[in-house]
């Protein structure tokens, strides 16, 4: 059953996945119709789930499940990953890649590969207070408090050069 993503309770469990490039307006459009249509017949083990999206930034799809009123299932959360992978057989989008970074740079969310990190914060093209996104956070809660962070406040710490740290 979908439900305006709002009107989730603060622990309402989320999923972020990041799309591998930025959304045009129509692909927004169509992710939004089919994730509307998909939440409509959502269930867990024939139970309806109380459940929501929104799309941050044309980049991000945010995935909210009131497990208060029924917890998502792994059978219930592979049909959310099917379609996930229908947006990419569909729209050439890949939500589900791991080796790319988002950071916002300028205004605009930049994407690097894993592989450029350590590079980019030697160069100082990244650093500490560089925003990046907590794609883990698991409620709708830290989602709205801790999904958007500094890096010196996520696990990409690691890449800071310790010379710039401060002791």
């Amino acid at each position: 059953m979908y439900v305006p993503f709002e009107l989730l309770p603060d622990h309402a469990r989320v999923w972020v996945y990041q799309a591998s490039r930025k959304l045009t307006d129509a692909e927004v459009e169509k992710v939004r119709g089919n994730q509307q249509a998909f939440c409509e017949q959502w269930e867990a083990h024939g139970k309806a789930l109380h459940s929501s999206f929104k799309i941050e930034h044309n980049q991000f799809l945010v995935v909210g499940v009131d497990e208060g009123v029924h917890s998502a299932s792994g059978c219930s959360i592979d049909g959310s990953v099917r379609i996930l992978k229908g947006y990419q057989a569909e729209l050439g989008i890949n939500f589900l890649d791991p080796s790319q970074v988002a950071f916002i740079l300028g205004g605009e969310i930049k994407l690097f590969s894993r592989l450029e990190l350590k590079h980019l914060f030697e160069r100082g093209q990244l650093n500490g207070a560089t925003r990046t996104f907590n794609n883990l956070v698991p409620t709708k809660a830290e989602f709205e408090k801790h999904w958007e962070i500094p890096v010196e406040k996520s696990w990409l710490v690691k890449y800071i050069p310790k010379s710039s740290l401060i002791v």
